[in-house]
């Protein structure tokens, strides 16, 4: 995975890792179909946006529907969404106070498969709950924009980037919430993240009971979420239990005296992700 600019951007075995199809099915697809990623100069290896990987996402969806692919691929390109400007958080905000949620998924899927997760998460999303917040702190309520605005989120994601396949030889990352926490789309958001990068995570939900995860050492990765400390004022795993291989705490929750040993509290997306793809080992032990 590379940066350029704005967006992230991907090699062919990437996507299809993330897409679960073979590398020549892809190119097969290029070849035919003109399912392209941008042009690259002599020597380059091709890379694909985000939005690329949209397109191919549908035309997967479209031919394992039994459709054909030179339907699909058609199909494919002309369900391609508008590109939205970068972080522009009017119209979504407009669109969540009219409760207007065709119209969020639609904006947020666009952004999400233009700009990939992180930045939809960081520049739109964020800024969005940030001016919220603010006017609930005036006496405005908002109260159901902002709980429209999250369900909406979270359908956004699993629509422009749904869960990796879990395959024989590599193990899934556990992502849940801590006792009592019922905040999850903060884990929805890293599991897109990591499904952008191939990397398979199971969300629990929320409000895990602690001993629910007394098997976590199975799962090289674990990550536990707390958004109050009220849910982080229990041990995050059950006494005795043997522990995972990475275990993160992540969100404000957590401080320096609930953090056992062996864990790692964790304070943005980025670092989450990084942490986790630079995991050694997260084949069966």
């Amino acid at each position: 995975m590379t940066r350029s600019g704005t967006e992230t951007e991907w090699t062919v075995g990437a996507v299809a890792r993330n897409l679960g199809v073979p590398v020549a099915t892809l190119r097969s697809w290029h070849q035919r179909y003109e399912l392209t990623p941008r042009p690259h100069r002599p020597g380059e290896h091709r890379l694909y946006t985000a939005g690329d990987v949209a397109v191919l996402r549908r035309m997967v969806d479209l031919v394992r529907a039994g459709i054909g692919p030179r339907h699909a691929a058609a199909a494919a390109r002309t369900a391609a969404p508008a590109r939205p400007a970068p972080g522009n958080t009017a119209p979504m905000m407009a669109a969540a106070a009219r409760l207007d949620t065709t119209e969020l998924l639609d904006l947020l899927t666009a952004h999400i498969s233009h700009f990939g997760v992180t930045a939809t998460w960081n520049r739109l999303c964020r800024p969005a709950f940030a001016e919220l917040i603010e006017r609930q702190r005036r006496g405005q309520g908002l109260i159901e924009v902002e709980h429209a605005l999250s369900g909406a989120i979270a359908t956004a994601l699993h629509r422009a980037v749904p869960p990796v396949r879990t395959t024989g030889r590599l193990l899934p990352v556990l992502l849940a919430c801590a006792g009592g926490e019922c905040h999850t789309l903060p884990l929805e958001v890293l599991r897109a993240a990591l499904a952008e990068d191939g990397i398979p995570a199971v969300l629990l939900g929320a409000s895990v009971p602690g001993g629910a995860l007394a098997g976590a050492h199975r799962y090289p990765v674990v990550v536990l979420w707390s958004q109050v400390p009220r849910t982080a004022s229990t041990p995050p795993l059950p006494a005795g239990s043997r522990m995972p291989g990475l275990l993160l705490l992540a969100g404000p929750g957590w401080t320096a005296r609930t953090t056992p040993g062996g864990a790692r509290r964790v304070g943005t997306l980025e670092e989450a992700i990084h942490l986790i793809g630079r995991t050694p080992d997260r084949n069966h032990h």
